[in-house]
């Protein structure tokens, strides 16, 4: 065990390359699984039958299946319909397929926890559908939502390191393949780990900013002295 050698391996060009692809799979697939997730979760409220089907079918089978079967199939098999992919578009795809399914269900609920009768009040205000989305029910659901979400980002942070099985350098394989090479196992997979520790550290910290930044603003009383708490009941006898 040489600490000394983590300390490299924290600080060489390679761990470092790994953990911004690490990062750039993960914001990668968020973002495109939170716009997949918005558009699912808003199709679940369409009355028109078979566009529903065509959602509840995609969330059957993106959540019934293994991330790393969709990661695998997704590489290996589009090849054969003339689809060719580079193993990082693959794994992103796979991946925000993959969460845009979990993401739905978590709109889907944090929209449906805002009482209708809000959506009556601002349609009777003259607002459209769409700016009673933007102005009343989005900012309220905001709340509710960013928890899961949250969770959700730092699952798909540890999950992008399935995309290390098509080959694609994230952190993991980085440290896998130096592992390997020098037959260090501990001193590689200690510095991958501190790196997806302190990438964990800046996510959980980034949702209680946010989660801080959307709680209402509450009427604070003024404060008070101990001094002006202590002369009060001197003050209502005179």
């Amino acid at each position: 065990m040489s600490l000394d050698l983590v300390f490299q391996y924290l600080l060489s060009p390679t761990f470092f390359h790994g953990a911004a692809m690490t990062l750039l799979i993960t914001v990668s697939s968020l973002v495109f699984g939170l716009l997949a997730g918005f558009v699912l979760a808003l199709v679940n409220q369409v009355k028109f039958l078979p566009v529903r089907l065509v959602a509840v079918f995609y969330l059957w089978l993106f959540r019934g299946t293994p991330v790393l079967f969709q990661i695998i199939f997704i590489y290996n098999v589009l090849p054969t319909f003339g689809i060719r992919l580079t193993a990082f578009a693959s794994g992103v795809i796979a991946l925000s397929l993959n969460e845009g399914a979990y993401m739905a269900e978590i709109i889907r609920s944090g929209l449906q926890a805002i009482k209708s009768g809000q959506r009556t009040a601002g349609m009777a205000l003259g607002m459209t559908k769409l700016m009673v989305m933007r102005y009343v029910v989005l900012p309220q659901a905001a709340r509710i939502m960013l928890p899961p979400i949250g969770n959700q980002t730092i699952g798909m942070l540890k999950t992008s390191a399935l995309v290390s099985v098509i080959a694609v350098e994230e952190l993991l394989l980085v440290a896998n393949q130096t592992a390997s090479a020098t037959f260090r196992y501990f001193e590689a997979l200690s510095a991958a780990g501190i790196y997806y520790l302190a990438l964990t550290t800046i996510f959980m910290a980034g949702q209680c900013w946010m989660e801080r930044s959307l709680e209402p603003k509450r009427s604070r009383a003024p404060k008070r002295s101990v001094l002006s708490i202590l002369l009060q009941p001197a003050a209502e006898n005179n």
